[in-house]
């Protein structure tokens, strides 16, 4: 393939994620020149494969899919592509106390004759929850064009009025925290520690934190599987949603080119590479985060822009935790649980102390959501053997003393401490394991602070507040998961950063 320099492009996409490969896809497929370049000898980001012992295929970041958008997996075709995915089912999987867990499975009733047996008085409130939440999201996510996720950043005024200008709604959307939220459905105390956690996912915030309703509503309103909010794991491993919009972007006439640093963005001009060699394009769509997008510029940004982003919250506290095991476990007695996300961890009392011990450097009882990918894929595993992943929080970017190589041993074992608490001999399993912390994620990544999100996706940086596709920088674009609608592996960043890019060139998609 020859050097990307030796031609002149319309479009230059900096980083190989999934949203910069989906970005390059939309834009090659209505027939302009696209190159992307990757630091990294592998595309993904933060969804891509890596082996870190024989045999054994995990993630640096992302998991499961659920989140994805079905208008891209549609108009991209990735399942000609390699893409699929095995739905989780029961979905999620919560020790209580001993014998009584919260299994939610993807039918509801079936999640409340479960529930009935162990919390009868919460039944109605829990079909209650699910009856509002399932409510805004189709008032917010209808599956077809009127989707908020398929559009330029929408205005508040626009999510109110979609939600019929229902006080409750517009609350829980905006303002309450989780545990405000299910409170007003759910009086036991159990069930509350249960769900809670859904509202801190990669979100440097305690559960009581405002805001922290819409983090479990982010996490439970994808259309993946036809509408349901459900979760599964990508045949192959999450890095193949990556490798499938790989092929697609390629197939659609783009370069990819792996182990190719940019150095230096210069909009209207292209970017140089670490080799000194310059890369001409007409404008440069960004997939790394804002800040570190900014620190490429060759020039300096408009003053309000960078201070906008400057104070763009990119303080991750999350780690991930990668264990290959000769054996899969069992939780709280339950064999179903091998076939389930589980959450362990200490409640909400537990995540609110855990919180301020990470931001004053030091480590509390950590919250962990655990995924046995190899009970429904054994390919990313040796034959007989299992991995487990877990996603953990509360971290510190910086420990109060020392260093992560000091602490990186105190995570793990406080994290088998929690596993075992619910499935005894766990340890005996163990034939490997690999723990990263935010400096971990952001060196080998370049999230900036490790924030696995590229910044908050609270309420007060969510909708017109993310930022924005198009920067006021002159042929510079941004299409990573710091635009709407925001973190996790969904690609609908990239696709609606093209349609901006194309409607600039003077290219006009339908949307």
């Amino acid at each position: 393939m020859e050097h990307p320099r030796e031609r002149t492009w319309d479009v230059v996409v900096v980083g190989a994620g999934h949203n910069g490969l989906t970005c390059a896809a939309y834009l090659a497929g209505a027939g302009l020149a696209v190159v992307v370049l990757e630091r990294r000898g592998v595309v993904g980001g933060a969804a891509s494969l890596e082996e870190p012992w024989p045999g054994f295929r995990v993630s640096p970041c992302a998991y499961l899919a659920g989140l994805l958008h079905p208008r891209v997996v549609e108009d991209l075709r990735l399942h000609r592509h390699g893409f699929e995915v095995r739905l989780l089912d029961p979905q999620m999987f919560v020790p209580i106390d001993d014998g009584i867990s919260l299994v939610e499975w993807r039918d509801l009733d079936r999640t409340l004759a479960d529930l009935a047996r162990w919390a009868p008085g919460q039944v109605s409130g829990y079909r209650a929850l699910a009856g509002f939440w399932d409510g805004i999201r189709e008032a917010l996510r209808p599956g077809d064009d009127r989707d908020l996720w398929l559009m330029e950043a929408p205005p508040r005024e626009l999510v109110e009025q979609r939600l019929g200008g229902d006080p409750a709604a517009i609350a829980a959307v905006f303002e309450e925290s989780v545990v405000d939220d299910l409170s007003r459905f759910l009086d036991d105390p159990r069930l509350i520690d249960g769900l809670a956690s859904q509202g801190v996912i990669g979100t440097n915030a305690p559960p009581t934190h405002p805001g922290t309703a819409y983090i479990r509503f982010h996490h439970m309103c994808g259309r993946l599987a036809g509408g349901s909010g459900d979760w599964g794991f990508v045949e192959g491993g999450i890095g193949m949603v990556s490798i499938a919009l790989e092929a697609a972007a390629r197939e659609a006439g783009a370069a990819v080119f792996t182990g190719s640093e940019v150095v230096s963005i210069s909009p209207g001009r292209g970017v140089m590479l670490a080799d000194g060699s310059w890369v001409r394009a007409r404008a440069v769509v960004s997939n790394a985060d804002p800040k570190r997008t900014l620190g490429l510029l060759d020039d300096t940004p408009p003053a309000d822009f960078a201070a906008r982003v400057e104070q763009w919250p990119t303080d991750g506290c999350s780690a991930k935790v990668n264990v290959a095991l000769s054996d899969l476990p069992v939780f709280n007695g339950d064999p179903i649980s091998t076939r389930s996300q589980v959450d362990v961890g200490p409640g909400v009392e537990g995540m609110v102390s855990g919180h301020a011990a990470a931001r004053e450097g030091r480590l509390g009882r950590p919250w962990a959501e655990l995924y046995l990918q190899t009970a429904y894929d054994p390919s990313v595993a040796p034959p007989g053997r299992h991995v487990l992943s877990a996603f953990v929080q509360y971290v510190p970017y910086a420990w109060q003393q020392g260093s992560w190589d000091d602490h990186r041993e105190t995570v793990a074992q406080a994290v088998f401490d929690e596993i075992e608490r619910w499935s005894p001999g766990f340890r005996d399993l163990i034939e490997a394991y690999e723990v990263s912390g935010p400096p971990d994620i952001e060196a080998k990544i370049g999230l900036t602070g490790g924030h696995i999100f590229q910044g908050e996706c609270l309420p007060p940086y969510m909708w017109d507040r993310r930022m924005p596709y198009r920067t006021p920088i002159d042929g510079l674009y941004l299409c990573g998961a710091a635009t709407h609608p925001g973190g996790s592996v969904i690609a609908v960043n990239g696709r609606n950063s093209a349609m901006r890019i194309l409607r600039d060139l003077g290219e006009t998609p339908g949307d």
